[in-house]
């Protein structure tokens, strides 16, 4: 049925309408049906990355959707990752490596240079899958960045590909959002939107149909499928942390509090998310100007922009509250930019991150770190050293940190030892992101933060469930004989 150089693309009338979890979501359904796919996002804006079986980095959503494919993540599935270190810039990574910072002004004239590394990664993809799922970024409709577009319909014109348009009904305002959006496009660009997809309903689907024909008349495109609000579910965020995915079945009487800090540059968040999933964890993240409240262990998060980010925590009152934390005997614990943090320095002799300078750390690791250009980009395997327990992950970091602290290291790694803990068992500190994700290292933690009777937890089986769910919703609730028959053809 399939022919090779089917690309159908996701675009969405807003960020967060649904994008990436549908794409995720139709790569598993596919598969299911024997159909060789794989995800792309020919631009990401992302603080969640994810290290690659190339060597490279790509927006998390998109590993996430590669596993969804049964595939090992690659550089081609996002050949444009933009990490923002400042509000008027970012980190600028092309096929996996960072090639330079750059201010939104630079970087749109940069579009066309970045497009040829898009189009040579989707092309290499075509070559190898019968279908590729493209994801847009933001809105098609956002008119100043129309111009030289690589996201979305840029990106749709140029290889000649259906879209589909989403929308979030649960924000309310979707038939605005979607007569809006189609209102805004060229007529060329109209007619490539072959359907749209409601997402995130809840109640009655009978209260909404007369609004269902109604858009169906009005905009000529036919309403593919409403898409429930799916009670419960998770899903790794592509960046902003959402506090509100949950589940309600803590155990209070056995609960252990960890508090995060929600720094202005925070990266790599989903590294809580099988804390924030634990019945016998209570995670907060704290924001600005907002109370630190008492915890059992404070974990201070990466960041792309570690010096900006720590002098961010002195000014909301940080500082004090880790030596009050350390006083009462809690347990603090730094990832990444967070490790370096608790180190004496942070040192960025060339401006990698911003101005080239010095600051103090906090000065509860007895380490030091140099800022530099090349990023460790890897994911490995090894063992805690606090109870030889496996764990799993990756590393991202610019970093090199030394002292004499890194001789009580608290992973052992394939490549040599990672990160420091106290002598007084009470500060540590790791590069490695994903430190949580084996249950077995996530209960040697918990125990180490003060859970005396751990609840087993599988975090990467229930990541493979979430995928599978998020599937039997689609094939319940898209019209999905419809999807394949948009793949299979081209558009006339």
């Amino acid at each position: 049925m399939f022919k090779k150089n089917q690309t159908l693309m996701i675009q969405g009338t807003t960020s967060d309408a649904g994008k990436s979890v549908l794409v995720t979501g139709i790569c598993r359904v596919l598969k299911r049906r024997g159909i060789s796919v794989a995800p792309f996002k020919a631009q990401n804006m992302a603080l969640n990355s994810a290290v690659t079986i190339d060597g490279g980095e790509i927006g998390r959503a998109q590993a996430v959707q590669a596993q969804a494919c049964m595939l090992e993540p690659h550089t081609d599935m996002n050949p444009v990752l933009l990490k923002p270190n400042s509000d008027i810039g970012a980190q600028v990574i092309i096929h996996g490596k960072a090639i330079a910072n750059m201010n939104a002004s630079s970087y749109h004239h940069y579009k066309t240079t970045a497009m040829q590394a898009v189009l040579a990664s989707h092309q290499r993809l075509t070559s190898q899958y019968q279908v590729i799922v493209a994801e847009g970024a933001g809105s098609p409709a956002e008119i100043n960045l129309r111009d030289n577009d690589i996201a979305n319909m840029g990106f749709a014109e140029t290889v000649d590909c259906p879209v589909i348009l989403v929308s979030d009904i649960d924000r309310g305002g979707v038939f605005a959002h979607i007569v809006g959006t189609l209102e805004l496009l060229s007529p060329s660009e109209q007619s490539r939107i072959v359907g749209v997809i409601i997402n995130r309903f809840r109640g009655d689907i009978a209260l909404l149909q007369s609004g269902l024909d109604w858009l169906t008349e009005k905009t000529q495109k036919p309403v593919i499928g409403v898409v429930p609000y799916i009670h419960g579910f998770h899903l790794e965020a592509e960046d902003a942390i959402n506090q509100q995915q949950t589940i309600a079945t803590k155990e209070p009487e056995s609960c252990l509090t960890i508090v995060v800090p929600a720094l202005p540059h925070i990266s790599n968040h989903t590294d809580f998310d099988p804390l924030r999933l634990h019945p016998q964890v209570d995670l907060i993240f704290v924001g600005p100007q907002q109370q630190i409240p008492a915890a059992d262990l404070i974990i201070i998060p990466g960041s792309k922009n570690v010096r900006d980010d720590l002098v961010w925590l002195r000014k909301n009152g940080w500082q004090s509250a880790l030596m009050r934390h350390c006083r009462y005997h809690g347990k603090l614990l730094g990832i990444c930019g967070g490790y370096q943090m608790l180190g004496h320095s942070i040192s960025d002799p060339t401006g990698i991150e911003g101005d080239c300078g010095t600051t103090p750390g906090f000065a509860l690791l007895d380490v030091t770190t140099i800022l530099q250009p090349e990023k460790q980009l890897r994911r490995v395997t090894g063992t805690l050293c606090l109870d030889n327990s496996p764990v799993i992950g990756y590393e991202i970091h610019a970093g090199i940190t030394q002292g004499p602290a890194l001789s009580r290291p608290l992973v052992s790694l394939e490549h040599g030892d990672d990160g420091a803990i106290s002598s007084d068992n009470q500060v540590a500190g790791t590069y490695l992101h994903g430190l949580f994700d084996h249950h077995d290292s996530l209960a040697s933690l918990l125990q180490w933060a003060g859970l005396a009777q751990i609840t087993q937890v599988d975090y990467v089986a229930r990541r493979e469930a979430e995928i599978d769910k998020l599937a039997d919703v689609l094939e319940e609730h898209l019209d999905l004989d419809f999807l394949v028959n948009i793949i299979s053809q081209k558009l006339p």
